[in-house]
């Protein structure tokens, strides 16, 4: 996206002109995708008490996992032959173009049969139920490269890809590597066989594509977090009103600016800001937590640094786990599998796992993952999913109603393992 210098014009003009950007990306500007700076501090101006936030949450996004549980056609998506069929040839002709991985748009990825079905999984990500399971993606007969490209025009049609670590990885590879995962502080859980506790990842939308299972474990949870809240206000308000407060330290594992502190003050929960354009709009609740990103803290809560976390804060921290486990809806994983989530009003975990011996001449389990972001003017069904702030070499900015975005920086990116 071409960088645009706001000045002293109105809250709306302001997003007329973010709304003109997205929809006229300069491409020569940053060919080869987008790279966010990692995680920032929130606009602190932009946070709202807890007494602002709603007492009951209702709507699309709040669901149980029995209404899901046993009704597998509301939420998994079989390929058609006919579709793969379109998916492979479209595929085929963006790699004989020789264009860039990350240059895929729906522009040069066009898929008119399947357009529609995605554009409606599209509103269910941003404005219902937040997740969907795709089934029969040929990855075996495809290979690694044709898949990641089918795979990346499949998430084309929700959002912007952007990095998911500081070295600018566009299209990440989820896989134990060996990493020690009791080392939090350095060690990134997706990079391990270790289980992931209920979060959210720093983007709109996380896509997986699995290419290789496990030998056994390695499963996905999804909660609603609308639910959780609801549920949190019933029985623990306490809880609840902790998790809105600004007190929560997250750690940045290293993947800082110059002259940035290595760790952010934060709150859990968030009530969005109003839209200018339409200030009658809902303001959205929004959760983002990773317990890991909290619990690695200690290196600098030891030394006094930082506060550690009190009592009611772990206590907090573990009633939020808690109530996810209780609202789970869980789903098997298997190979040619394809998971959206949303990261607005969901979370999700993934159970430990073991890959298979290396006498079983079976490879370990390996998945692609996207990290999307999605425009606000794109976001369907009026959505309050704004666009991530960023910051420019120059530091221009852009508007956000998102607050704990902070700011973030736009670099060119690559692709973690391209030649695959």
């Amino acid at each position: 996206m071409a960088p645009i210098a706001l000045g002293t014009d109105s809250p709306v003009d302001h997003i007329e002109q973010l709304k003109v950007a997205v929809r006229h990306p300069n491409r020569n500007v940053f060919p080869d995708g987008l790279k966010t700076s990692g995680q920032h501090p929130p606009l602190y101006n932009k946070l709202y008490p807890y007494s602002s936030f709603p007492k009951s949450i209702s709507g699309p996004t709040v669901w149980k996992p029995e209404d899901y549980s046993d009704n597998p056609e509301r939420w998994v998506h079989q390929f058609s032959a006919d579709e793969i069929s379109e998916i492979s040839q479209v595929a085929d002709n963006f790699m004989s173009s020789k264009e860039l991985l990350t240059g895929i748009t729906k522009e040069n990825f066009p898929l008119p049969n399947l357009a529609p079905s995605l554009q409606a999984m599209r509103r269910e990500m941003l404005d219902g139920k937040g997740f969907i399971l795709y089934k029969g993606f040929p990855v075996q007969q495809w290979g690694n490269h044709k898949s990641a490209v089918a795979y990346m025009g499949l998430g084309a049609y929700i959002g912007y890809p952007v990095s998911q670590n500081g070295r600018g990885h566009i299209l990440g590879h989820v896989k134990d590597l060996g990493d020690d995962s009791t080392q939090i502080d350095k060690v990134r859980i997706y990079r391990t066989n270790a289980r992931q506790f209920f979060h959210a990842d720093d983007c709109d939308v996380v896509g997986l594509l699995c290419i290789a299972k496990s030998e056994f474990g390695g499963e996905s949870d999804v909660s609603s977090i609308h639910h959780v809240w609801n549920i949190l206000q019933a029985e623990r308000p306490d809880v609840a009103e902790l998790l809105t407060q600004p007190i929560w330290y997250v750690d940045r594992k290293g993947e800082v600016s110059a002259g940035e502190d290595p760790y952010i003050r934060t709150s859990v929960f968030y009530l969005e800001t109003p839209d200018p354009a339409d200030p009658g709009r809902e303001q959205r609740v929004y959760c983002k937590w990773d317990p890991y990103f909290v619990k690695s803290l200690t290196r600098f809560s030891d030394r006094g640094i930082i506060p550690p976390l009190s009592a009611a804060q772990a206590e907090a921290a573990q009633v939020l786990e808690e109530t996810c486990q209780r609202v789970r809806l869980h789903m098997a994983f298997d190979v040619g599998n394809i998971q959206f989530v949303s990261n607005s009003h969901t979370l999700h975990a993934r159970t430990a796992y073991r890959d298979f011996g290396p006498d079983s001449g079976k490879p370990r389990r390996h998945l692609m993952r996207l990290w999307l972001s999605v425009p606000e003017d794109e976001a369907a069904g009026g959505s309050p999913s704004g666009t991530q702030t960023r910051r420019n070499g120059a530091g221009s900015k852009l508007m956000t109603r998102r607050p704990w975005l902070g700011w973030m920086l736009i670099k060119t990116s690559h692709i973690q393992g391209q030649n695959m």
